[in-house]
């Protein structure tokens, strides 16, 4: 029958499903639920067609109520109008029904790319990165749908308060990308995140301490260790009772004041340090045996001030710098001691570096001075890169404008040749000669 309003309202419920079909259009039809419940079919065989092709049939999207008969009539013929091209929009339906939402995709990612290969600390902060900050503002979308426009947004919105995270973010997701390539997840060469998207700018913070400098840090730190440090109110918090005067003075533990030394004299990272344990400390041949720092197994080569540090400490534990120790109770009811590392050196660097006037300082920062005055004494690229552990060449290359020593060499020849012509009243002679000898 011709599928009008009148004729769909008085379809009645069966004991079974049926379809009645439209003498207008054909393979447009109504389908009748036992429940009564109605919905716009449109039925049709892909591709050549004929009797040996299986039919496919396909809702209309949206509510039934949604559509009258004239406008499902409409939007079923667009459907046929594909078919007869050599579409199969029940197909593409499928495909896209079964395309993954993007946070689903991320979920995929950190647990069969990142977890397997990554540190848990690389781990939690790319987590951070896709479930907290992308996935709020894309995560619902599917993963073949989201444009280039969708990322930029992205990248702007985190951008407003977090700049350089926005970036991270970002490449981050780029990453998610390439494994879903690489996974059949999307097409081959689908990434909006390589679409021209200009990155926020950065500049990088490199922070060197100088010899003045370092020399205000060791009596900070002698001072620490020894008399202690003169008590300072901290401006940020209301003091209502100030110490007494015998008790004006802040000392730190050997180990604290030992872990910040042995960070100045080996360039290694602060958890390298806090998390080292004896057994990984070889006096005899001067190595620090590391399994497992941020580039992978690692062995440090001790100086004597380091090995001369590591030498007076007492062992009192596991680990070098003594942490904390926990009681536990175990499964047959005895008592059994667990050893922590230290967390941090948080409380005494933050007066230490008061006390020697170096509030900008970072505690990394020292690890960069100890690059900086190994490449400002000439010693080279390659060795400064092995003795902070760097595996990629590009790495060290951030300290290579420290790395001057010929140029530096070069400039005072030229500097001195031209400084002498002035002041003997005339240039010219003596740079013409430069020039020649060059």
């Amino acid at each position: 029958m011709k599928l009008t309003k009148r004729e769909v309202d008085g379809l009645e419920p069966r004991e079974r499903r049926y379809t009645v079909f439209d003498s207008e259009l054909k393979g447009f039809g109504v389908r009748v639920a036992p429940t009564g419940q109605k919905s716009w079919i449109v039925e049709y065989r892909p591709g050549a067609g004929g009797r040996g092709v299986a039919k496919r049939r396909m809702t209309l999207p949206g509510q039934f109520s949604s559509y009258t008969p004239d406008q499902a009539r409409k939007a079923a013929a667009k459907i046929l109008a594909q078919v007869r091209t050599g579409g199969d929009p029940a197909d593409v339906r499928t495909k896209e029904r079964g395309t993954l939402r993007l946070s689903e995709v991320f979920n995929r990612y950190l647990a069969d790319e990142v977890a397997p290969k990554r540190k848990k600390s690389t781990a939690d902060l790319y987590r951070w990165y896709l479930t907290d900050l992308a996935a709020p503002l894309i995560g619902n979308r599917k993963i073949t749908d989201v444009t280039r426009a969708d990322v930029a947004r992205l990248h702007r919105e985190i951008g407003a308060k977090r700049q350089v995270t926005a970036n991270r973010v970002l490449a981050t997701l780029s990453g998610v990308y390439t494994f879903a390539q690489a996974e059949g997840l999307v097409p081959k060469g689908m990434n909006p995140c390589r679409e021209r998207i200009e990155w926020f700018p950065e500049q990088s913070r490199e922070r060197y301490l100088l010899t003045e400098e370092l020399a205000r840090l060791g009596e900070a730190l002698r001072l620490a260790e020894g008399e202690g440090l003169p008590w300072r109110p901290d401006p940020t918090k209301k003091i209502k009772h100030a110490p007494r005067e015998e008790n004006r003075r802040v000392r730190f533990d050997q180990f604290a004041i030992a872990a910040i030394r042995l960070l100045l004299f080996t360039g290694c990272r602060l958890r390298e340090i806090l998390h080292l344990r004896w057994r990984e400390v070889d006096l005899e041949n001067g190595l620090l045996h590391l399994p497992d720092s941020k580039t992978g197994r690692k062995v440090v080569i001790l100086g004597a001030p380091a090995a001369e540090i590591l030498a007076g400490l007492p062992r009192v534990g596991e680990f070098v710098i003594a942490g904390k120790t926990k009681t536990e109770i175990d499964q047959k009811g005895k008592p059994r001691t667990i050893e922590r590392p230290r967390a941090d050196l948080s409380r005494p660097w933050t007066r230490i570096r008061a006390h020697a006037g170096l509030d900008d300082l970072r505690i990394h920062d020292l690890r960069h001075s100890f690059a900086s005055v190994g490449t400002g004494a000439g010693m080279g690229l390659p060795i400064i890169g092995k003795l902070l552990g760097h595996k990629q060449v590009a790495t060290t290359q951030r300290y290579a404008h420290l790395d001057a020593d010929p140029v530096r060499r070069a400039s005072n020849a030229i500097g001195a040749t031209i400084a002498a012509a002035l002041g003997a009243g005339g240039a010219t002679a003596e740079v013409i000669d430069l020039k020649k000898k060059a």
